[in-house]
């Protein structure tokens, strides 16, 4: 997916595993072909998974990113009734891999990729219930950080003017150019909340009656602005159920929009992006834009 991606194989987790974590020597190893684009996942035995990073990096910070999920993962389940794995290890590098590698426990059902949930009611609510359940664990006094999505939407412009300037092969760049003139331009006035920051399909799991029964890949639970876990809305949920999560969450017009320009902002980067390497992704991006077109007439 990445022109600078590490190359990693079953038999050289299998080694690192049992280099570094006797206990769980000898325990079938296999890789997982998801459609995520940060870590490559192993299973290992029944209850565990193991993720490498994709993309070379600085030791040191991947291992304090992996830290933060971690603890945002502790932090989740005790505030949520919603399953989050949990972490169990941090592995060094070795082997030819370069950085460090985390395990957590693996949690069973299909996600949002695999059965989709954008017309379940149930699922919408029980979207609601999620985002509340991490607005309600309170900022205790931080505020964003960072380059990535959920802080100012202007400081994205450039990143925009590349995904335009890629896109011109698959969208109607100047219509999408003229709704980002407008989004960019949307105040912000609410405080920042607890955010997940990345509620797409692959990152969610689904019970078999369409109801959610899990979050994965929690590394980026944050404060950031309210609108941002609104994604979700074009990223889940279709025309008959958004409504639902926009009730649910009691949004003002200016923070729903707000929310479509966050979401606007994740879609473009995947059509063109993913569109040989990770078809999935790319028609999640696609799907998207399809979705926020249906409510937008600028």
């Amino acid at each position: 997916m990445h022109r600078d991606q590490i190359a990693m194989d079953a038999a050289q987790v299998a080694g690192l595993v049992s280099a570094q974590f006797p206990r769980w020597a000898g325990l079938p190893v296999r890789r997982l072909w998801s459609k995520g684009t940060v870590n490559a996942v192993f299973r290992i035995g029944d209850e565990l998974a193991a993720r490498f990073p994709l993309r070379p990096g600085d030791p040191q910070e991947t291992a304090d990113g992996f830290a933060r999920e971690a603890e945002a993962a502790r932090k989740l389940a005790e505030h949520t009734r919603f399953r989050v794995p949990q972490s169990l290890a941090l592995g060094e590098p070795g082997l030819g891999y370069p950085l460090p590698w985390a395990v957590q426990t693996w949690l069973d059902g299909p996600t949002g990729s695999e059965a989709d949930p954008s017309g379940s009611a149930g699922f919408a609510e029980d979207l609601v219930e999620l985002v509340r359940d991490l607005r309600g664990i309170g900022t205790g006094g931080r505020a964003f950080t960072g380059s990535g999505r959920g802080g100012n939407l202007p400081d994205h412009d450039d990143w925009m003017e590349k995904c335009f300037a890629e896109s011109g092969d698959i969208l109607d760049v100047p219509s999408w150019r003229r709704r980002w003139e407008h989004w960019r331009e949307l105040p912000r006035t609410a405080p920042d909340t607890m955010n997940h920051g990345d509620l797409i399909p692959g990152n969610v799991l689904v019970s078999p009656e369409g109801r959610l029964t899990g979050v994965i890949d929690v590394g980026g639970f944050g404060p950031a602005d309210p609108a941002l876990d609104l994604i979700s809305a074009w990223s889940l949920l279709d025309a008959q159920t958004r409504p639902i999560l926009r009730e649910g969450l009691d949004c003002d017009d200016l923070t729903w929009e707000r929310g479509r320009a966050w979401a606007f902002e994740q879609a473009m980067g995947l059509g063109w992006y993913y569109a040989t390497t990770n078809p999935g992704m790319s028609r999640l991006g696609l799907r998207m834009l399809d979705r926020l077109a249906e409510t937008s007439d600028l």
